[in-house]
């Protein structure tokens, strides 16, 4: 099948899947006489994969390691276990930091409630939020 026909069934853009063989997820097709690519059915397969494993979360790098992994070691399933896992930690981890920058957001939302607006340093731009932390107070999360 040609180029716009494949990505007319993955829903991809044609610019898209061009990139995916530069980029090495999706080999390069035969080409037929007349120099247009001709995908097999092996590519709508490739392609399907490479949504779903981003859809899971997985870089375009890890997806080519997967890929290269299947074709020269057989199932790649230990190597993708070890990727969900190290994204889910990740995942739990930027939870944890946005959990703790909301509650920092929400004691300075509580804390403006009591400040006066007159009262604001010249010095400072908004006394709402300081630029020092008080004495037994968490300062905010960082990344």
């Amino acid at each position: 099948m040609r180029i716009g026909e494949l990505a007319a069934q993955t829903g991809l853009t044609v610019k898209t899947i061009r990139f995916y063989e530069q980029a090495g997820v999706l080999p390069e097709p035969a080409r037929r006489p007349s120099g247009y690519r001709d995908y097999d059915a092996g590519a709508l397969a490739r392609l399907r994969f490479v949504k779903a494993a981003q859809t899971a979360g997985l870089t375009l790098a890890e997806i080519g390691q997967v890929i290269t992994a299947r074709e020269h070691g057989g199932p790649p399933c230990r190597h993708v276990t070890a990727l969900l896992d190290a994204h889910a930690a990740n995942l739990d981890r930027r939870i944890a930091e946005l959990t703790a920058l909301r509650a920092d957001i929400r004691r300075l939302r509580d804390r403006a409630d009591g400040l006066d607006p007159a009262a604001c340093d010249d010095d400072a731009v908004c006394h709402v939020i300081p630029t020092t932390t008080p004495p037994g107070a968490r300062g905010p999360a960082r990344r």
